[in-house]
């Protein structure tokens, strides 16, 4: 069997998780800016989009993105090897196999979260997803489902997988629940259970386990990264991308640069974007967390959502709303 090639210890150690609606090619740019050896996800694609839909709109990304990996949802083996296949193909560093959404849509479709009830489905899926790629392919799951609360199931799931050759395991450390719940209630209500990934790293040291859930102190990575091999961050990168730097500075021995210089080392991927007639608004809707809590800030948000959705707003519309930063440092 040809050797799988591994990603770089750095983008193991620290990743951005995959949020549908926001992490997009336009966000994951300006990630990578902010981190610039991170791991960046995708938003989940369900395998039958990416074999039947328009490729170029799903899995387009800029190669500044790299190391980039495709989150796929589904549960059909078949579809999922050909949407792996066509994704390394694209040049995605890793495909990933979504058990860990619990949304309505999701769970009708029978997939998600809803697939911690079925390792052996899980199992299948993934072998057939790694048989025809050379990346690494990798599951993101939760601690279980609904009434099931038990250590020894939860590592049942992950042995089933990772009997197949899987090594790579991101790990929401809570469990979902299927109903009663929303989506965003399934992130905030469901107690965190990090000593279960802790554990899960101790009992399977020959797995690459990452942690997610809530997680957005530098003190709580660190420490997380003395038991696990990686940390993986959602909505406190997107809402306050400094603090994504911040993380990222520490962990991969950058020097700390000013919001504002950040800012216009991202101009560039502006620029091309809208040379090829992408709007504004969309790359500006990722950045508006950028000045989060610093004087100017509410000011920059405002420029931004105000202005972008005009019609001609460009680069002259950047550098007002930095301006406005700018004034009220002065003031302050």
């Amino acid at each position: 069997m040809a050797t799988i090639p591994k990603l770089p210890a750095a983008a193991l150690r620290l990743s951005v998780a995959p949020m549908m609606d926001w992490t997009d090619t336009h966000c994951r740019s300006f990630h990578r800016v902010l981190a610039p050896q991170a791991l960046l996800y995708t938003e989940m694609v369900h395998a039958n989009a990416v074999v039947l839909g328009d490729r170029d709109r799903l899995l387009g990304f800029d190669a500044s993105e790299h190391p980039v990996a495709l989150q796929l949802g589904g549960s059909d083996a078949s579809l999922l090897a050909q949407a792996s296949r066509i994704g390394a193909e694209w040049g995605y560093d890793e495909i990933n196999l979504n058990v860990g959404c619990p949304s309505d849509r999701v769970q009708a479709g029978r997939f998600g979260a809803c697939l911690m009830k079925e390792p052996s489905l899980v199992a299948e899926c993934i072998a057939a997803m790694q048989a025809v790629v050379r990346v690494p392919v990798t599951v993101k799951c939760r601690l279980g489902v609904d009434e099931i609360e038990d250590f020894d199931v939860f590592l049942q799931f992950i042995d089933a997988v990772a009997a197949t050759g899987c090594t790579g395991f991101i790990v929401h450390a809570r469990k979902a629940w299927l109903q009663g719940l929303s989506p965003k209630e399934n992130r905030e209500i469901p107690p965190l259970r990090y000593d279960w990934v802790h554990r899960l790293k101790r009992e399977r040291p020959q797995l690459t386990v990452l942690i997610n859930g809530g997680l957005r102190e530098l003190h709580d990575v660190h420490s997380h990264l003395e038991q696990v091999d990686g940390v993986m961050l959602g909505r406190a990168a997107y809402h306050e991308p400094y603090r994504l730097h911040q993380i990222s500075a520490a962990l991969e021995g950058h020097f700390l640069q000013s919001r504002a210089a950040l800012l216009r080392a991202w101009f560039p991927y502006v620029e091309s974007q809208l040379a090829r007639g992408v709007a504004l608004k969309h790359m500006t809707r990722h950045i508006l967390g950028l000045f989060h809590a610093q004087p100017g800030g509410r000011a920059f948000r405002q420029v931004l959502s105000e202005g972008a959705p005009q019609r001609g707003a460009g680069m002259a519309l950047l550098e007002a709303a930095l301006a406005v930063t700018e004034r009220r440092e002065d003031a302050a």
